[in-house]
């Protein structure tokens, strides 16, 4: 089914309580990670998870099946971007515990606000980001990153869940300014494999996120997706 709302619609009380709990879990375990270096990473695995597990349990079935598949696709998707091509580089050169279900956190996060969202972000995130990525690499800045957008437009253009890829586009942003800013991980200068510069982190970083949610959405199928992105909770 197609999204049909045309006014954004605000957060009953139940999912700003979560939206808050999920902003503050990311925002404060990344600092305490970066802070807390000796013992800080296993104080955010422990309650990340926790977290993830409390909510993937009293979640309605098609989002348990949402989450999990999101949880594994981050997993693979971390280990290989990281840990194999060598795009970014966390802090101990690991793929933190924390990182995947925080992956899962942030899509719930999405489906949140995307729910509630009103049709123009989906043309509006488009093209507001456009001028400033083909800027960016007319001058060589960040030339993964408009190839990154161009990913972000196909998933705009052959996905369902437009409004959640529009959603996640800035959220992910954002949480990637936020992460390389505190030094919780850092993108490399040069994209291997491509020969392509970038930023850190590139300003297409949420591509990635919205091919992660396109392949959720594409494994809990149609039906699922419509509950999943229209549920009032």
């Amino acid at each position: 089914m197609r999204e049909t709302r045309d006014i954004s619609v605000p957060l009953n009380r139940g999912e700003l309580i979560r939206a808050a709990a999920i902003v503050t879990a990311i925002c404060t375990g990344l600092w305490i990670d970066q802070i807390f270096a000796a013992h800080g990473q296993l104080i955010v695995n422990f309650v990340v998870w926790l977290l993830f597990i409390v909510w993937l349990w009293r979640e309605h079935p098609a989002t348990q099946v949402a989450l999990v598949a999101c949880l594994v696709y981050a997993t693979i998707g971390e280990i290989f971007l990281s840990l194999i091509w060598g795009l970014y580089e966390y802090r101990l050169a690991n793929v933190p515990l924390f990182v995947p279900p925080g992956h899962a956190l942030l899509f719930m996060l999405g489906g949140l606000m995307a729910a509630r969202a009103a049709n123009w972000i989906v043309w509006a995130v488009p093209l507001a980001a456009a001028p400033f990525v083909l800027l960016l690499a007319a001058v060589g800045a960040d030339t993964f990153g408009l190839a990154l957008y161009c990913v972000f437009l196909a998933c705009m253009a052959f996905g369902r869940a437009k409004k959640l890829y529009a959603v996640m586009f800035v959220l992910a942003l954002a949480m990637e300014i936020y992460g390389t800013w505190l030094g919780n991980w850092t993108w490399s200068s040069a994209v291997p494999w491509l020969g392509l510069s970038t930023l850190n982190p590139p300003l297409a970083a949420g591509a990635f996120y919205c091919v992660l949610d396109l392949l959720v959405m594409a494994t809990v199928g149609r039906r699922s997706h419509y509950a999943l992105l229209h549920a009032a909770r």
